[in-house]
């Protein structure tokens, strides 16, 4: 069974009518896989009832995780609410780069501090290539820029969380899978838990 399809970063992705700062255009935050801190005010007992319910729907309808756009709008609104800001992190890093690199002609490097993290800059010697990272206030690095594009990396607590959502989600996908009925789901698993995954898988 497979555990997680988000914990690998998101490789080299133009965004366009995203806007831009400093000639870079931002990433697109609506994006699926791009995750920024927001708080829906949805508890996680709350969370634990939507996931157990995505996950019936998506076995009525033969879909399982990603296939199913109602678990990607699910998973990215509760990784969302441990994310750090990217959006702000990126958006100061593009800032002050914008602001380090104007009139500089030669090849520079250079470390910004940022209110949520810090930005760190290369101007690579071989034409216009710019190497820009990304690290959020506990030192992960959370996005990377280049010629080739956008990567988002995933932190630790955002891992943490989309791995218990996806148990979560396919233990109640076996439930339904077994026959077992949502309403009577929880009870089953209170007094009989289980580990979803496979020793050898």
């Amino acid at each position: 069974m497979q555990v997680n399809s988000f914990n690998s970063p998101l490789k080299n992705r133009y965004f366009s009518g995203t806007g831009s700062i400093g000639g870079i255009h931002l990433p697109d935050f609506n994006d699926k896989y791009v995750f920024s801190k927001q708080k829906s005010g949805t508890s996680d007992k709350e969370y634990r009832k939507l996931i157990r319910e995505q996950a019936y729907q998506d076995f009525a309808k033969g879909q399982f995780q990603n296939k199913s756009e109602g678990f990607n709008r699910l998973m990215k609104s509760y990784t969302m609410e441990v994310s750090p800001d990217r959006k702000g992190i990126i958006a100061s890093g593009l800032k002050a780069v914008s602001r380090n690199r104007q009139n500089v002609p030669k090849p520079i490097d250079f470390v910004a501090t940022l209110l949520e993290g810090k930005v760190k800059y290369q101007k690579l010697p071989s034409g216009n290539n710019d190497y820009i990272e990304f690290y959020d206030k506990n030192g992960e690095m959370v996005a990377t820029y280049s010629n080739t594009g956008w990567t988002m990396y995933t932190t630790n607590a955002e891992t943490s969380r989309q791995t218990k959502m996806c148990m979560l989600y396919n233990e109640a996908w076996g439930n339904a899978k077994r026959g077992i009925p949502l309403a009577g789901e929880e009870s089953v698993n209170a007094e009989n838990p289980q580990n979803p995954f496979d020793a050898k898988a």
